[in-house]
């Protein structure tokens, strides 16, 4: 459908947070299919790095996309190639069979950070084509269905967090299960019951970008290689456990135990996968740990950004800390950044 005329007048504004995390990996069909029995959750926060969408008309028949750190790219309608480095954009584009658009993308967080920004990208995308055709936007629906889509395009197993976190911002425990009528659901469980309780949060935490270009097709295909194969179902089984642990100890503001769990599960993913922790990566976590906090990969790590949790006055020392250890790298720094209450929002 050439969408051209639709936006000539009024192009389409949207914007998604993308997120930080603990007890990644589960929500991927693979691992919370067989631990059903063990009610396996995940956490992260919504963060107010946001990825903006905005639609422009385009030339009938065409379809373009244009992304900050990225060459822009622009095909004939039906023939996007969705194994382009901006493949899952298109077909998002392809979902609603639209033509006639330029896809416009700019992301505040850092390119290939490990904070979700392609799967919130595509919950942007998806939001901004429901708005155009003013059909509604339902949070649960666009995160499912930009899932499935790069669940089709990937050619790995992929979770859902990424665009839960994108769809509905905030902080929750999620727990990933089948629904009563058979599909996949998820559950969300708040960090924080009030305003006050996440701007209270807000010196407890810090995030830091490596300054490393991130992929993490390579660990997380390990991570599910040895799952399949029966190696680790202990190792998660024992995740879903301190992902629970950890919900409870940021809710009841108990910073210390919070830091311990991710010391530990960090751990224990490094037994899994040594190189989570790239070398900078490692001396972050170190940092965190001298200073009596802990920290944490996110996404699949191998690079991008690390996240911290510890008491306040622990907190600035470790920022400083940081700071030294990241100077010299180029483009890595402590981000600047908050939880986003909000998830998607039509401009």
């Amino acid at each position: 459908m050439d969408i051209s005329g639709i936006l000539e007048n009024s192009p389409v504004k949207v914007s998604v947070p993308c997120r930080v995390d603990f007890g990644g990996t589960l929500d991927i069909s693979t691992f919370y299919l067989p631990l059903a029995h063990l009610n396996p959750v995940g956490f992260n926060m919504a963060m107010d790095l946001r990825t903006k969408v905005t639609l422009t008309p385009y030339r009938r028949g065409r379809i373009k996309v244009s992304s900050r750190g990225f060459d822009s790219a622009e095909f004939d309608h039906g023939n996007a190639p969705f194994d382009h480095p901006m493949g899952l954009m298109f077909a998002c584009a392809q979902y609603f069979n639209a033509h006639g658009v330029h896809i416009h993308i700019d992301s505040a967080s850092p390119p290939r950070s490990a904070l979700g920004g392609s799967s919130s990208a595509a919950v942007a995308i998806l939001a901004a084509f429901h708005t155009a055709f003013e059909n509604p936007v339902d949070p649960a629906q666009v995160a499912w269905l930009a899932h499935y889509i790069e669940s089709s395009v990937a050619g790995v197993p992929c979770g859902v967090q990424d665009q839960a976190a994108a769809a509905f911002g905030g902080a929750h425990m999620w727990a990933w299960k089948i629904g009563d009528h058979g599909g996949p659901v998820f559950d969300r469980f708040p960090v924080f019951d009030s305003d006050d309780d996440r701007k209270n949060f807000i010196p407890h935490m810090r995030v830091a970008y490596c300054g490393i270009p991130h992929v993490s097709k390579d660990i997380n295909s390990r991570w599910v290689a040895s799952f399949v194969q029966g190696k680790t179902r202990t190792v998660f089984a024992r995740i879903i456990e301190m992902t629970r642990a950890f919900y409870a100890a940021i809710r009841n503001k108990e910073y210390a135990e919070a830091a311990d769990l991710m010391i530990s599960e960090t751990r224990l993913r490094q037994q899994m996968t040594p190189d989570v922790l790239d070398d900078m990566g490692q001396k972050l976590f170190d940092a965190a740990q001298a200073h009596q906090c802990g920290a944490r990969f996110t996404g699949a790590g191998g690079g991008g950004c690390l996240w911290a949790v510890g008491g306040q006055k622990d907190m600035a020392l470790l920022a400083e800390s940081w700071r030294t250890l990241l100077k010299d790298i180029p483009d890595a720094k402590l981000l600047d950044t908050r939880i986003d209450p909000a998830g998607i929002l039509i401009a």
